[in-house]
């Protein structure tokens, strides 16, 4: 019939009714975005896969090493342990809370920990005095130049920290563009767009030339232009797999997780030792500043006279694991470097089944021939001479740039941890589920902070949005208002009084 009545096809003759074209065009589009989020979700599968992988072995390594810590210390220290078991237990909670975003500060939680210990080891390595909290305030103050627990301390916070910086950020990076991928996948086609699609995928069947596949640079213009905000992600998305991979090495390398976390038992083992051994030395140098505390009524214990000599913790490398677990996730991550701006030409050649680029006998968009235009550049500045596609580059997606600027924030957050330098997350949500065997604890225990050695960096705070369905939390909307937000207080107020003058 003719086809006069054809809104997208050529209006020739045709095989086709009005109702045939809309139905069509449906079709087209639903299948157009079930493709790009069939891509999306091989890629979400991808790095949501190396998280699970380097999560699991991050809380086995933590895991361990607690475990440890619970079956040797009893019979090591005895009542050294059994009576401060909690303060191990708070530790290794701090530790998972950290690591799963939480916004407290690693280096305090650390020094928290081996004052709380020092506090409770000296008096039970001296209970013939009467230790009051005064008295104890006052060692506390003395501590850092006794160093009761030797060096320890110190080398394990700097080694620690930046282990548990990059390890978070690490998993939270995969994560983060995970989320990316499935918020820039549900982006819905544009009315021209939808156009363009039908014509390159349905019109040849109201031709009567079903068998006919679209020439692939006809097929490479309607895509890039229906994709060229998305391919606006590249620049951004290839700073993230390159970041991504530079904390790999670092995992891997001089900030070593499987010889840091592996071996937390050890140091602190070691470093209770170290009190040990100098206790008659320390315990004069804190009288010396301190004054000496009363004799106490109840009596001396029989603890001291446990032994001290040193016990051999054995840590169990997986160092192969994580070699094996950075080699794969570098892989994967170089992969997905140019996945953005390789999109069009994949969803080209494995779905919509483009002919080859030489053929002279694909469907161009009017008839069976060759496709003469050239083929436009990636990105939406490159779309204004689209021929197939009309692209206004002046109004970029919000979401897509909302994301954009999400890959930034990671990106900037991973760069960081490559150095060591820690960027939090606000992390206003209760909810604090995910892998590991951490169990939270009251507020009136976690949220306390120590003023006695506050520590001498606060971390930077970038806000990450929530990462759904992963059991880990990026950080809230919630912050100071904005300047947008004051001036239109300042708007309202004014129109007030114009109001009522």
């Amino acid at each position: 019939i003719l086809g006069e009545h054809l809104r997208i096809c050529p209006q020739g003759y045709t095989c086709c009714t009005s109702e045939m074209e809309e139905n069509f065009a449906n079709k087209s589009r639903s299948e157009f975005e079930a493709m790009m989020k069939e891509a999306g979700r091989s890629v979400q599968a991808t790095l949501t896969a190396q998280h699970r992988s380097f999560d699991s072995y991050f809380q086995d390594l933590l895991n361990k090493s607690e475990k440890a810590l619970y079956d040797a210390f009893p019979s090591m220290y005895g009542e050294l342990y059994t009576q401060n078991a909690k303060v191990f237990k708070d530790l290794y909670g701090e530790l998972r809370r950290y690591y799963r975003s939480s916004n407290i500060n690693l280096e305090e939680a650390l020094n928290e920990f081996w004052t709380r210990l020092l506090e409770r080891l000296f008096k039970l390595l001296n209970p013939q005095y009467h230790i009051t909290d005064e008295y104890l305030d006052c060692m506390v103050k003395h501590a850092e130049q006794h160093k009761p627990f030797g060096e320890v301390p110190r080398d394990l916070k700097v080694k620690a920290t930046r282990a548990f910086i990059a390890a978070r950020s690490y998993a939270q990076g995969f994560l983060v563009g995970s989320d990316v991928v499935r918020k820039v996948s549900q982006v819905s086609l544009s009315h021209e767009c939808t156009r363009a699609i039908m014509k390159l995928m349905y019109c040849p069947h109201c031709r009567g030339m079903s068998s006919v596949k679209p020439c692939n640079n006809y097929c490479l213009n309607v895509v890039k232009g229906c994709l060229a905000n998305q391919a606006d992600l590249s620049t951004e998305w290839k700073y993230l797999m390159d970041s991504l991979i530079g904390v790999a090495d670092r995992i891997d390398g001089p900030y070593n997780v499987d010889t840091v976390i592996g071996t937390i038992h050890m140091r602190i083992a070691e470093a209770i030792s170290n009190l040990q051994e100098n206790k008659d030395s320390i315990t004069s140098k804190v009288f010396q500043g301190c004054g000496n505390p009363k004799i106490s009524t109840k009596g001396s214990s029989s603890e001291d006279k446990r032994r001290r000599g040193k016990v051999t913790l054995e840590a169990k490398s997986s160092a192969q694991a994580l070699e094996m677990l950075v080699l794969d996730a570098k892989g994967n991550l170089t992969a997905l470097k140019t996945y953005w701006i390789t999109l069009p030409s994949s969803l080209c050649s494995k779905k919509v089944m483009a002919s080859s680029a030489s053929d002279d006998k694909c469907w161009n968009g009017m008839t069976k021939g060759s496709y003469l235009p050239e083929v436009m550049g990636d990105g939406l500045a490159n779309q204004i001479n689209n021929p197939e596609v009309e692209v206004d580059i002046t109004k970029p997606d919000m979401t897509i740039r909302q994301q954009i600027m999400q890959l930034k924030i990671m990106t900037n957050r991973l760069g960081n941890a490559n150095i060591g330098n820690d960027v939090d997350f606000q992390d206003t949500s209760d909810d604090m589920s995910g892998s590991g065997s951490g169990d939270s604890c009251p507020d009136d225990v976690c949220g306390k902070r120590l003023s006695k050695s506050p520590s001498t960096r606060q971390p930077e705070t970038h806000a990450i949005p929530k990462q759904s369905g992963h059991g880990v939390n990026g950080a809230s909307s919630r912050s100071l208002p904005s300047a947008s937000l004051l001036l239109l207080l300042s708007v309202a107020v004014i129109a007030a009084q114009h109001l009522w003058r």
